[in-house]
């Protein structure tokens, strides 16, 4: 049997870990290949530092937490904070399609379109213009980080999985993005407060949702 993959497409280097980080984890102890789509390096946030420093910073701690969930690789893409729109360039759009098209992804995660942060809104859109394009028939689903409520695709099934074993491997990821400490404080109550409240429903420690997008 082939070897099944499962690929994130996100908009900033540790979101794939603060949403379906323990998911991720679990995935490739499954023996499934995870792989990674990071569309900018989230350099931002290191407005102190040359640009070069800051994305050499935010891309290894990147890879860091990949290691440790057991991902195959990720992925980036230069696309500037604020701006993924005008970024999304055709040749940025034909070379996302064609890794999509190499991997033959059996799952796609990525943002929540109810997600306030802009640049995550905007990835979502990203991703399903390109599906739309590729007429690709799999899987896909959205995970949140921000949005503390759903309005829109609440009536979509979702999808909770069980993460009990896999939220330590979660956490360590986590600590990987040390330059991140603003994030952390901010969000990482929230990655309990989540995985606490999916486990009630899901009859598990912690865990996971997802709304399947199509």
């Amino acid at each position: 049997m082939p070897k099944q993959n499962i690929l994130v497409i996100c908009a900033h280097s540790d979101d794939q870990i603060f949403g379906p980080g323990g998911t991720l984890a679990k995935y490739a102890q499954e023996g499934k290949s995870v792989y990674t789509i990071i569309l900018s390096y989230g350099e931002a946030s290191h407005i102190w530092y040359k640009r070069k420093v800051a994305v050499s910073i935010r891309k290894q701690e990147s890879l860091n937490a990949d290691m440790v969930i057991g991902g195959k690789a990720a992925l980036f893409f230069d696309l500037r904070e604020g701006k993924f729109r005008e970024g999304a360039t055709r040749e940025v759009r034909n070379e996302l399609k064609r890794y999509i098209r190499k991997l033959r992804p059996e799952k796609i995660f990525t943002h929540s379109p109810n997600d306030p942060h802009t640049d995550h809104r905007a990835a979502y859109a990203i991703v399903m213009n390109i599906l739309d394009e590729l007429k690709w028939k799999g899987d896909l689903y959205s995970f949140d980080i921000w949005n503390p409520i759903s309005l829109r695709q609440r009536n979509n099934p979702k999808m909770y999985v069980d993460i009990t074993e896999t939220f330590p491997i979660k956490r360590k990821a986590l600590s990987c993005f040390k330059s991140q400490k603003m994030a952390m404080l901010n969000l990482l109550w929230s990655v309990y407060a989540r995985a606490i409240a999916n486990g009630i429903i899901a009859h598990a420690r912690y865990a996971e949702r997802f709304v399947k997008v199509r």
